[in-house]
Protein backbone atom coordinates (compact mmCIF):
# COMPACT_ATOMS: atom_id res chain seq x y z
CA UNK A 1 0.00 0.00 0.00
CA UNK A 2 1.49 3.56 -1.12
CA UNK A 3 2.01 6.13 1.47
CA UNK A 4 -0.61 8.15 -0.38
CA UNK A 5 -3.04 5.51 -0.24
CA UNK A 6 -2.47 4.97 3.24
CA UNK A 7 -2.88 8.17 4.04
CA UNK A 8 -6.21 8.60 2.21
CA UNK A 9 -7.73 6.05 4.26
CA UNK A 10 -6.56 7.16 7.67
CA UNK A 11 -8.38 10.22 6.67
CA UNK A 12 -11.10 8.98 5.70
CA UNK A 13 -11.40 6.42 9.12
CA UNK A 14 -11.12 9.63 10.83
CA UNK A 15 -13.82 11.10 8.82
CA UNK A 16 -15.74 7.93 9.83
CA UNK A 17 -15.22 7.58 13.57
CA UNK A 18 -16.50 11.29 13.99
CA UNK A 19 -19.84 10.09 11.95
CA UNK A 20 -19.94 7.45 14.10
CA UNK A 21 -19.55 9.43 17.14
CA UNK A 22 -22.36 11.74 15.99
CA UNK A 23 -24.34 8.35 15.10
CA UNK A 24 -24.25 7.75 18.73
CA UNK A 25 -25.71 10.73 20.55
CA UNK A 26 -28.99 10.00 18.69
CA UNK A 27 -30.95 11.46 17.20
CA UNK A 28 -28.75 12.60 14.87
CA UNK A 29 -28.94 14.34 11.16
CA UNK A 30 -27.44 15.48 8.47
CA UNK A 31 -28.30 18.59 6.19
CA UNK A 32 -26.92 18.26 2.98
CA UNK A 33 -26.94 20.79 -0.14
CA UNK A 34 -25.08 18.04 -2.40
CA UNK A 35 -22.05 19.93 -2.83
CA UNK A 36 -19.01 17.85 -3.51
CA UNK A 37 -18.27 17.45 0.16
CA UNK A 38 -21.49 16.28 1.46
CA UNK A 39 -21.73 14.03 -1.22
CA UNK A 40 -18.32 12.46 0.52
CA UNK A 41 -20.30 12.42 3.71
CA UNK A 42 -23.21 11.39 1.98
CA UNK A 43 -21.43 8.41 0.10
CA UNK A 44 -19.84 7.58 3.69
CA UNK A 45 -23.44 7.59 6.01
CA UNK A 46 -25.02 5.16 2.79
CA UNK A 47 -21.70 3.12 2.12
CA UNK A 48 -21.76 2.14 6.42
CA UNK A 49 -25.19 2.36 7.48
CA UNK A 50 -25.22 4.53 9.91
CA UNK A 51 -28.15 5.54 11.63
CA UNK A 52 -27.50 9.15 10.70
CA UNK A 53 -31.16 10.98 9.12
CA UNK A 54 -30.21 13.17 6.23
CA UNK A 55 -32.22 16.19 5.11
CA UNK A 56 -31.76 18.79 2.19
CA UNK A 57 -33.21 22.28 1.81
CA UNK A 58 -34.96 23.46 -1.83
CA UNK A 59 -34.70 27.01 -1.47
CA UNK A 60 -37.43 27.58 -4.59
CA UNK A 61 -33.93 29.04 -6.33
CA UNK A 62 -31.34 26.01 -6.92
CA UNK A 63 -29.71 25.54 -10.01
CA UNK A 64 -31.95 22.42 -12.31
CA UNK A 65 -28.22 20.86 -12.10
CA UNK A 66 -28.85 20.29 -8.44
CA UNK A 67 -32.16 19.12 -8.79
CA UNK A 68 -30.91 16.31 -11.32
CA UNK A 69 -28.35 15.36 -8.95
CA UNK A 70 -31.00 15.16 -5.82
CA UNK A 71 -32.84 12.83 -8.05
CA UNK A 72 -29.60 10.70 -8.61
CA UNK A 73 -29.11 10.37 -5.37
CA UNK A 74 -32.36 8.91 -4.67
CA UNK A 75 -31.85 6.25 -7.30
CA UNK A 76 -28.32 5.45 -6.42
CA UNK A 77 -28.87 5.46 -2.62
CA UNK A 78 -32.46 4.92 -2.21
CA UNK A 79 -31.75 1.41 -1.21
CA UNK A 80 -29.32 2.16 1.74
CA UNK A 81 -30.63 5.22 2.78
CA UNK A 82 -34.47 4.51 2.08
CA UNK A 83 -36.90 5.46 4.90
CA UNK A 84 -34.22 6.86 7.43
CA UNK A 85 -36.15 10.37 7.61
CA UNK A 86 -39.09 10.32 5.35
CA UNK A 87 -41.61 7.98 3.85
CA UNK A 88 -38.86 5.44 2.30
CA UNK A 89 -36.90 8.14 0.36
CA UNK A 90 -33.25 8.27 0.24
CA UNK A 91 -33.73 11.91 2.12
CA UNK A 92 -36.24 14.25 3.45
CA UNK A 93 -36.68 17.89 1.15
CA UNK A 94 -37.65 20.96 3.28
CA UNK A 95 -38.84 24.26 1.71
CA UNK A 96 -39.55 27.68 2.59
CA UNK A 97 -42.73 28.41 4.54
CA UNK A 98 -45.39 29.56 1.65
CA UNK A 99 -46.67 32.73 3.96
CA UNK A 100 -43.01 33.68 4.86
CA UNK A 101 -41.57 33.47 1.49
CA UNK A 102 -44.77 35.12 0.16
CA UNK A 103 -44.25 38.25 2.40
CA UNK A 104 -40.57 38.56 1.47
CA UNK A 105 -41.16 38.78 -2.20
CA UNK A 106 -43.74 41.68 -1.71
CA UNK A 107 -41.95 43.80 0.37
CA UNK A 108 -38.01 42.73 -1.33
CA UNK A 109 -39.02 41.51 -4.81
CA UNK A 110 -37.57 38.43 -6.59
CA UNK A 111 -34.44 39.32 -6.37
CA UNK A 112 -33.77 42.13 -3.63
CA UNK A 113 -31.21 40.29 -2.33
CA UNK A 114 -28.53 42.23 -4.46
CA UNK A 115 -29.60 45.35 -3.32
CA UNK A 116 -28.09 44.87 0.73
CA UNK A 117 -26.72 42.79 2.85
CA UNK A 118 -29.69 43.12 5.26
CA UNK A 119 -32.26 41.99 2.15
CA UNK A 120 -29.71 39.22 0.92
CA UNK A 121 -29.54 37.89 4.93
CA UNK A 122 -33.71 38.06 4.81
CA UNK A 123 -33.50 36.18 1.52
CA UNK A 124 -31.54 33.39 3.22
CA UNK A 125 -33.47 33.52 6.82
CA UNK A 126 -36.56 32.80 4.66
CA UNK A 127 -35.41 30.38 2.14
CA UNK A 128 -32.99 28.66 4.48
CA UNK A 129 -32.57 29.35 7.99
CA UNK A 130 -36.08 28.44 9.04
CA UNK A 131 -36.04 25.42 7.02
CA UNK A 132 -33.30 24.51 8.71
CA UNK A 133 -34.21 25.33 11.78
CA UNK A 134 -36.91 22.84 11.10
CA UNK A 135 -34.99 20.08 10.40
CA UNK A 136 -32.84 20.42 13.21
CA UNK A 137 -35.82 20.36 15.98
CA UNK A 138 -35.09 17.92 18.42
CA UNK A 139 -32.13 16.65 17.08
CA UNK A 140 -29.13 16.20 19.27
CA UNK A 141 -26.45 15.87 16.88
CA UNK A 142 -25.90 17.68 13.31
CA UNK A 143 -23.23 16.67 10.54
CA UNK A 144 -22.20 18.79 7.96
CA UNK A 145 -19.49 19.00 5.18
CA UNK A 146 -17.99 22.41 6.11
CA UNK A 147 -14.10 22.13 5.69
CA UNK A 148 -11.96 24.81 7.18
CA UNK A 149 -9.86 25.40 3.87
CA UNK A 150 -13.41 26.56 2.06
CA UNK A 151 -13.37 30.36 3.22
CA UNK A 152 -11.99 33.01 5.63
CA UNK A 153 -14.83 32.83 7.65
CA UNK A 154 -14.26 28.98 8.26
CA UNK A 155 -10.60 29.10 9.24
CA UNK A 156 -11.26 27.94 12.61
CA UNK A 157 -13.17 25.13 12.26
CA UNK A 158 -13.55 22.41 14.74
CA UNK A 159 -14.10 18.72 14.36
CA UNK A 160 -16.84 19.01 16.94
CA UNK A 161 -18.61 22.57 18.17
CA UNK A 162 -21.17 22.97 20.23
CA UNK A 163 -24.28 25.09 19.06
CA UNK A 164 -25.37 27.00 21.85
CA UNK A 165 -28.01 28.80 19.75
CA UNK A 166 -29.38 25.11 18.97
CA UNK A 167 -28.52 23.27 21.80
CA UNK A 168 -26.91 20.22 20.03
CA UNK A 169 -23.57 19.08 18.74
CA UNK A 170 -22.34 20.08 15.60
CA UNK A 171 -20.00 17.11 13.75
CA UNK A 172 -17.30 18.48 10.95
CA UNK A 173 -15.86 15.07 9.66
CA UNK A 174 -14.29 16.64 7.10
CA UNK A 175 -12.80 19.79 8.99
CA UNK A 176 -9.00 19.13 8.16
CA UNK A 177 -9.76 17.45 4.76
CA UNK A 178 -8.27 19.55 1.30
CA UNK A 179 -10.15 20.18 -1.93
CA UNK A 180 -8.07 17.45 -3.73
CA UNK A 181 -9.09 15.27 -1.16
CA UNK A 182 -12.58 15.77 -1.60
CA UNK A 183 -12.20 14.91 -5.05
CA UNK A 184 -9.62 12.06 -4.57
CA UNK A 185 -12.42 10.13 -2.68
CA UNK A 186 -15.42 10.98 -5.18
CA UNK A 187 -12.84 9.75 -7.86
CA UNK A 188 -11.89 6.92 -5.98
CA UNK A 189 -15.28 5.45 -5.45
CA UNK A 190 -17.02 6.96 -8.24
CA UNK A 191 -19.53 8.90 -6.07
CA UNK A 192 -22.52 10.92 -8.30
CA UNK A 193 -21.77 15.18 -7.93
CA UNK A 194 -23.09 18.29 -9.04
CA UNK A 195 -21.74 18.66 -12.94
CA UNK A 196 -21.83 22.35 -12.32
CA UNK A 197 -18.34 21.75 -9.96
CA UNK A 198 -16.91 20.69 -13.88
CA UNK A 199 -18.05 24.43 -14.75
CA UNK A 200 -15.48 25.79 -12.32
CA UNK A 201 -18.83 26.17 -9.51
CA UNK A 202 -16.59 24.42 -6.47
CA UNK A 203 -19.22 26.40 -4.17
CA UNK A 204 -22.68 25.67 -5.32
CA UNK A 205 -25.96 27.68 -3.79
CA UNK A 206 -29.16 29.28 -4.84
CA UNK A 207 -28.54 29.72 -9.05
CA UNK A 208 -28.77 34.03 -8.58
CA UNK A 209 -26.40 34.39 -5.89
CA UNK A 210 -24.03 31.65 -7.38
CA UNK A 211 -21.72 32.31 -10.57
CA UNK A 212 -18.15 30.52 -11.38
CA UNK A 213 -14.65 31.46 -9.94
CA UNK A 214 -11.31 32.47 -12.05
CA UNK A 215 -7.87 30.97 -11.43
CA UNK A 216 -6.88 32.31 -7.91
CA UNK A 217 -9.75 33.38 -6.17
CA UNK A 218 -11.09 31.89 -2.98
CA UNK A 219 -13.36 28.67 -3.35
CA UNK A 220 -16.22 30.49 -1.77
CA UNK A 221 -15.84 33.93 -4.28
CA UNK A 222 -18.53 32.78 -6.32
CA UNK A 223 -21.35 33.16 -3.51
CA UNK A 224 -22.82 36.29 -2.99
CA UNK A 225 -19.81 37.38 -4.88
CA UNK A 226 -21.41 41.23 -4.46
CA UNK A 227 -20.04 41.46 -0.79
CA UNK A 228 -17.16 41.38 1.21
CA UNK A 229 -15.60 38.00 1.91
CA UNK A 230 -16.17 38.61 5.65
CA UNK A 231 -19.75 38.59 4.86
CA UNK A 232 -20.17 35.36 3.10
CA UNK A 233 -22.69 33.43 5.32
CA UNK A 234 -26.29 33.02 5.62
CA UNK A 235 -27.15 31.96 9.02
CA UNK A 236 -26.90 28.57 8.54
CA UNK A 237 -23.55 27.73 10.14
CA UNK A 238 -22.66 30.64 13.11
CA UNK A 239 -19.35 31.94 12.85
CA UNK A 240 -17.28 31.18 15.47
CA UNK A 241 -16.78 33.98 18.40
CA UNK A 242 -20.05 34.91 17.46
CA UNK A 243 -22.55 34.07 20.49
CA UNK A 244 -24.38 30.97 20.76
CA UNK A 245 -20.92 28.77 18.82
CA UNK A 246 -18.33 27.28 20.92
CA UNK A 247 -15.87 25.17 19.56
CA UNK A 248 -13.82 22.00 20.40
CA UNK A 249 -10.44 23.00 19.88
CA UNK A 250 -10.56 25.89 17.86
CA UNK A 251 -10.17 29.28 19.17
CA UNK A 252 -13.12 31.81 19.45
CA UNK A 253 -11.16 34.72 18.75
CA UNK A 254 -10.21 33.01 15.20
CA UNK A 255 -12.88 34.71 13.18
CA UNK A 256 -12.56 37.81 14.95
CA UNK A 257 -12.32 40.40 11.75
CA UNK A 258 -16.46 38.34 11.43
CA UNK A 259 -17.56 38.87 15.16
CA UNK A 260 -20.34 41.10 14.56
CA UNK A 261 -22.83 41.98 12.69
CA UNK A 262 -22.34 45.47 12.61
CA UNK A 263 -18.96 44.99 11.51
CA UNK A 264 -19.95 42.61 8.51
CA UNK A 265 -22.67 44.55 7.06
CA UNK A 266 -20.63 47.56 7.28
CA UNK A 267 -17.85 45.58 5.34
CA UNK A 268 -19.70 45.54 1.85
CA UNK A 269 -18.87 46.84 -0.95
CA UNK A 270 -20.80 49.44 -1.79
CA UNK A 271 -20.23 49.21 -5.72
CA UNK A 272 -19.86 45.76 -6.30
CA UNK A 273 -23.59 46.09 -4.45
CA UNK A 274 -24.86 48.24 -6.76
CA UNK A 275 -23.63 47.32 -9.92
CA UNK A 276 -24.90 43.91 -8.86
CA UNK A 277 -28.66 44.78 -8.18
CA UNK A 278 -28.40 46.92 -11.65
CA UNK A 279 -26.53 44.24 -13.57
CA UNK A 280 -26.37 40.91 -11.97
CA UNK A 281 -23.12 42.00 -11.76
CA UNK A 282 -20.86 42.50 -14.87
CA UNK A 283 -17.90 40.66 -13.77
CA UNK A 284 -20.19 37.58 -12.93
CA UNK A 285 -21.67 37.38 -16.33
CA UNK A 286 -18.39 37.66 -18.03
CA UNK A 287 -17.34 34.75 -15.61
CA UNK A 288 -20.96 33.02 -15.61
CA UNK A 289 -20.08 33.00 -19.52
CA UNK A 290 -17.37 31.34 -19.94
CA UNK A 291 -18.46 28.43 -17.32
CA UNK A 292 -21.26 27.83 -19.80
CA UNK A 293 -24.18 29.61 -17.48
CA UNK A 294 -25.96 32.66 -17.89
CA UNK A 295 -26.14 35.45 -15.22
CA UNK A 296 -28.53 37.02 -13.36
CA UNK A 297 -29.98 40.14 -15.05
CA UNK A 298 -32.17 42.22 -12.45
CA UNK A 299 -34.87 44.23 -13.76
CA UNK A 300 -33.96 43.19 -17.49
CA UNK A 301 -30.64 45.33 -17.65
CA UNK A 302 -27.89 43.87 -19.76
CA UNK A 303 -25.24 43.34 -18.37
CA UNK A 304 -22.15 45.38 -19.17
CA UNK A 305 -19.09 43.87 -21.02
CA UNK A 306 -16.20 42.92 -18.34
CA UNK A 307 -12.89 41.70 -19.52
CA UNK A 308 -13.00 37.69 -19.81
CA UNK A 309 -10.81 35.99 -16.73
CA UNK A 310 -8.80 32.39 -17.32
CA UNK A 311 -11.00 29.88 -15.37
CA UNK A 312 -9.64 27.54 -12.36
CA UNK A 313 -9.40 23.53 -12.45
CA UNK A 314 -10.81 20.91 -10.16
CA UNK A 315 -7.86 19.66 -8.56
Amino acid sequence: MSASTTTATARTDAALNLLREAAALAPAVFSTSFGAEDMVVLDLIARHRLPIGIFTLDTGRLPEETHALMQQVRERYGTALGGRDGAGAAFDTLFPDARALQDLVARNGSNGFYASIEQRKACCAVRKVEPLERGLRGRRAWVTGLRAQQSATRAALAPRQIDGARGLTKFNPLHDWSEADVWDYLRAHAVPYNVLHDRHYPSIGCAPCTRAIAVGEDLRAGRWWWENADTKECGLHPVAGRPGNTTDGASAGASASASTDASVDASVDASARTSAAAAGSAGAATVRAAAGSAAPAAGGIAAAAAPVIAIREIP
